[in-house]
């Protein structure tokens, strides 16, 4: 039997029946992920799978670096088919690994190649795929229109000037592609020379000068009813941590005349302006029934030297281990206090806080929204069977997975549609053996029903994108 087979995964008759019947086609609603717009506008083309499967995927690089990979043969200078080879040489160590499982999940549904990955097949795969990469199926475009992705969100800087989502709008694809507001760089206090870089291009899209807390606040807030208009309702914010300080206008209007000054604020100054700052974006997504996505927990950029040599998302994060729930139950509360708290999903990184994280999300259900307080699918380094599980269990336990808004690909690669294929049979059997074991009914119409939500009716109810 094949590896990737109609039944990988599912290893119970119920399972079978839950993913062949009710999960696998589902549309896909890939509500967060780092795709390029201009390769969507462009309608990219890939030149061979060196491009496509490599180009930007560091959960690869680490995997290449681990097995004694030269940097040439990850980010370097090396010839594609070089690369290609290396990743071919490094496949085989990758056993119980989530790429052993995605790498051939890929090759199989995008170019119907079904061997095993290893230096010997590596000449094989190479002249197949490549084939195939001149089929119309594989630009940007058809493999969105093949995976029935009906939306995306990319994740866009508030300077950006949104110009690809422009072209993608007058494209006519069956997805909708929409931008997500990471104003992250806004709250970069503590970096006095970096922070007033980026104001100042700020200052430069508005057609205005930034010169007061009440000017930045302006500026944010018309590029996100700039975001509104070209379809955007989500917010993103890569935090180590939710922020939250006692201050006041007056206290933050002076970090911020410091840091325009030139001075780096101080931990404590950077807490209270992280904190206002969010808090009205909160407000503004409350404003406009937006969802904010908080994504907490990573440390960063860990190896000075390769981030020197490289820059950042290059494969040099891992799992922090912040306190989280303390300011997070403060900053939640900072805006339900007021009515304005919005619809939020919380993507945790470190799975030990799971459980303290999904009990700090009911705090803040309020009847208004069926989940409106999200524990968002696992993220990054939990987006594989474990992390997956785990995250679904503490939701299943403290919450309701019912209400569950399901998976997303958080990539920045076109060959990553698979993982929702790789998530919803993770949740089919997770349900099956419940099935088995008599801990749900064996009612496959009411669980398939949930199956069905999971993978995609409850975000399309939830995030508002397609109405």
């Amino acid at each position: 039997m094949s590896f990737i087979h109609d039944d990988f995964l599912l290893q119970t008759d119920a399972a079978r029946e839950l993913y062949h019947t009710y999960a696998r086609d589902e549309p896909i609603y890939d509500y967060h992920c780092h795709l390029p717009p201009q390769d969507v506008a462009n309608n990219r083309r890939f030149s061979n799978l060196a491009e496509i499967w490599l180009e930007g995927d560091h959960y690869k690089w680490r995997a290449m670096r681990s097995n004694g990979v030269s940097e040439a043969y990850c980010t370097g200078e090396a010839e594609p088919y070089d690369k290609f080879l290396a990743w071919c040489r490094t496949v085989p160590h990758t056993l119980r690994n989530p790429l052993y499982h995605w790498s051939h999940l890929e090759l199989k549904r995008y170019f119907d190649i079904d061997v095993l990955i290893n230096e010997e097949s590596a000449k094989e795969i190479w002249d197949a795929a490549n084939e195939k990469l001149k089929s119309e199926d594989l630009s940007a475009h058809g493999i969105l229109k093949n995976f029935k992705v009906k939306v995306v969100g990319t994740t866009d800087d508030p300077t950006d000037d949104l110009a690809n989502h422009e072209v993608i709008r007058g494209q006519g694809l069956d997805t909708k592609v929409v931008p997500t507001f990471r104003p992250d760089k806004a709250l970069n206090v503590d970096q006095a020379e970096q922070f007033n870089a980026w104001v100042d291009k700020l200052a430069g899209v508005v057609g205005s000068e930034i010169s007061s807390l009440a000017d930045l606040l302006s500026a944010l807030k018309a590029r996100h009813t700039f975001f509104h208009e070209m379809g955007g309702r989500l917010s993103d914010h890569g935090l180590e941590r939710c922020y939250f300080a006692e201050t006041s206008e007056v206290e933050v209007s002076a970090i911020f005349d410091k840091a325009r000054g030139g001075s780096d604020a101080s931990v404590a100054e950077k807490e209270a302006f992280a904190f206002y700052v969010m808090r009205e974006v909160g407000r503004w997504n409350a404003e406009r029934g937006w969802t904010m996505q908080l994504h907490v927990g990573a440390i960063r950029n860990n190896n000075a030297r390769m981030f020197r040599n490289l820059g950042p998302d290059t494969g040099f994060d891992s799992i922090g281990d912040f306190p989280q729930v303390q300011t997070m139950s403060r900053f939640l509360n900072s805006l339900d206090t007021t009515g304005q708290l919005p619809k939020t999903v919380i993507y945790n990184l470190n799975w030990s806080d799971n459980y303290a994280m999904a009990t700090m999300l009911g705090n803040f259900q309020d009847g208004t929204i069926a989940g409106k307080i999200q524990l968002g699918s696992g993220w990054w380094f939990l987006d594989q069977k474990e992390g997956m599980i785990a995250q679904m269990n503490a939701l299943s336990n403290l919450g309701l997975l019912s209400r569950f808004v399901g998976m997303l690909t958080d990539s920045r690669s076109f060959l990553s549609y698979p993982r929702h294929e790789y998530f919803r049979r993770i949740l089919c059997d997770l349900l099956g053996q419940d099935i088995v074991s008599g801990e749900v009914p064996n009612d496959l119409k009411l669980v398939g029903q949930m199956v069905k939500n999971i993978c995609f009716g409850n975000a399309d109810e939830y995030f508002g994108v397609l109405k």
